[in-house]
């Protein structure tokens, strides 16, 4: 962007700025701290200037809005066209609860829903299950059959409405019901929209919800967006999510290195599976986390587009642009959120959700205040949703096109983390013999993934408990007195209700309807055919979610066996 001689007259010149300005304001004053640095322990200059730019080629490293390397985003117009899409995580109790909590986000302005099940049904087992005691209900809304599905979405037209589903190991069974909701309402396949998490690479290395093991889960994720190809197009069968890494306790760069690493695994296991990248790649989506370092994660997002782009193009051949455009969901850091002055948690999520937006997300959750001690409550869910509202209407951030681009500090940043990220992708590519699915699977086994997380964790919880990482209320102005706000509470009864719905459906249901289609899906899975169809038609007759899950680990066992966990 500039040739040798202006980059020397902007050395010299920065020289002499440093003598004779900075040089004597430090021997006054000083500055804050020896050392400043991002949440992830990157070391950030005191400034920046086009030396630090001096590698960097326009064209090939920015280029324009919607033009390859999509460093400055997807769209041409990206937030001046429409802003992104507004989700709010919701999901507690039995499906009565969040089908209220979904009407009362979309009539509070939210443009997409975005659904949190409970854990028996993460896990897929049903609330009637000795392990779900407990459980049913608490962290999100419980599923165990087409009928519960139905109830969710009461009133909810499913052409209209794009919904997410944060679901890993039963995402299939999820899924399927969703399609099955569809056909009974005859809605067409093809209009519905939303997205599957379905990531289970990423649940071996940091979220660990799992059922079967790694190779087999892979195996079924591929069945999903295979099935999602053909049946449902516009919507996203996998979103690949860095969030639950960086949650973990990774840094921005690992984040962003293991996430990719997993999305290039699920691309060459569609392309074994003999599809066709420029019909699949179109319909994978991600998902990162936004922390308070806001220069580092605009740089974060910025860079995972970039390296998307070339990957796809020189590694597995795509053509389409849609094939090589990095479309991606933002959670703000639920791991930021402190339990003490809980109302310090809005200005947190503010800083994070505006990264998100200068970064170029295509939609967007902000965590509510309270939720490092509950489920939100409705007050909270509607400030975290203002914040979206208020950054896309006043803040005038939507109005232009990746406006920190040109920034010499957020490109310097964003170089760095492209290179350092990388770097880590090779690692794992060469660890596979030249095959990034199977360095990812031989690092699950190996533990590379969770020793590089659990040390970066370390680094910095050390860093915060010396008060090098300063987080405010908790280690710095804290207060005495009570901060707590009113808590959402799930009611006791829910279980009661819940089994009550599921002891109905399994009495009224043809049992001979789910025998033959379970028997279909046992079929499938043996012959390792794409076991989405017999999934769908097992939803369909009412089969629960354990019935479904169970075919699965009867054909490969349990992950928690194969590891020793009970």
């Amino acid at each position: 962007m500039y040739d040798d001689e202006e980059l020397s007259e902007i050395r010299e010149a920065k020289a002499s700025w440093e003598a004779e300005t900075l040089d004597p304001t430090l021997d006054r004053h000083g500055e804050r701290n020896e050392r400043f640095a991002t949440v992830s322990n990157r070391e950030v200059d005191r400034i920046y200037t086009p030396d630090d730019l001096a590698d960097l080629d326009y064209e090939e490293d920015l280029g324009f809005p919607g033009e390859p390397p999509y460093t400055r985003g997807v769209y041409p117009t990206m937030y001046r066209g429409r802003t992104w899409t507004m989700r709010q995580f919701a999901g507690f109790g039995t499906a009565e609860e969040t089908n209220e909590r979904f009407r009362y986000l979309i009539d509070e302005g939210q443009t997409g829903l975005s659904t949190a099940f409970d854990m028996p049904s993460l896990m897929g087992i049903d609330s009637d299950d000795e392990m779900s005691l407990g459980e049913v209900g608490k962290e999100g809304v419980a599923v165990d059959t087409l009928r519960d599905m139905e109830v969710l979405f009461d009133g909810i037209d499913l052409a209209e409405v794009s919904t997410s589903f944060t679901i890993n190991p039963s995402a299939p069974v999820i899924y399927a019901m969703y399609v099955a909701l569809a056909d009974r309402r005859g809605i067409p396949r093809e209009e519905l929209r939303g997205t599957l998490q379905n990531d289970m690479l990423k649940e071996f290395i940091a979220q660990k919800e799992w059922v079967i093991p790694p190779a087999a889960s892979l195996d079924l994720v591929t069945d999903t967006i295979e099935f999602a190809v053909a049946e449902t197009p516009s919507f996203k069968p996998i979103s690949v999510s860095g969030y639950h890494i960086r949650e973990a306790g990774s840094t921005a760069v690992q984040e962003l290195a293991f996430t990719l690493a997993d999305g290039f695994a699920y691309v060459e296991a569609c392309l074994d599976r003999g599809l066709d990248v420029d019909e699949f790649a179109p319909q994978l989506s991600f998902f990162f986390n936004s922390h308070n370092s806001l220069f580092e994660e605009v740089a974060k997002f910025r860079a995972a587009r970039r390296i998307y782009a070339e990957v796809m193009e020189e590694w597995y051949g795509a053509e389409a642009e849609a094939s090589k455009q990095l479309k991606f969901h933002t959670q703000t850091a639920g791991q930021s959120l402190t339990a003490q002055q809980p109302l310090n948690n809005v200005a947190r999520v503010t800083i994070q959700a505006l990264a998100g937006v200068l970064g170029g997300t295509q939609s967007l959750h902000t965590n509510s205040f309270d939720e490092a001690l509950a489920l939100p409550s409705e007050q909270a869910v509607r400030v975290a949703l203002r914040t979206q509202q208020i950054i896309a209407e006043e803040s005038g951030a939507a109005d232009i096109v990746d406006p920190l681009g040109g920034s010499f500090a957020v490109e310097s940043l964003t170089d760095e983390t492209a290179a350092d990220a990388m770097e880590y992708i090779e690692e794992i590519r060469e660890m596979g013999d030249g095959s990034v699915r199977e360095g990812v699977l031989t690092g699950i086994e190996q533990g590379y993934f969770h020793r590089e997380i659990q040390e970066s964790a370390y680094e910095y919880q050390e860093r915060v408990d010396e008060g090098e990482e300063t987080v405010v209320g908790v280690n710095a102005y804290e207060v005495d007195e009570d901060t707590r706000p009113e808590l959402l509470k799930v009611d006791e009864t829910t279980r009661e209700r819940q089994l009550d719905r599921l002891e109905s459906v399994t009495a009224e249901r043809d049992d001979d309807a789910v025998d033959a289609a379970l028997d279909d899906l046992r079929d499938a899975v043996e012959a390792g055919e794409n076991a989405m169809p017999e999934i769908v038609t097992a939803v369909k007759a009412y089969a629960t979610m354990g019935e479904i899950m169970a075919v699965f680990e009867a054909e490969h066992g349990t992950y928690r066996e194969r590891i020793g966990v009970a």
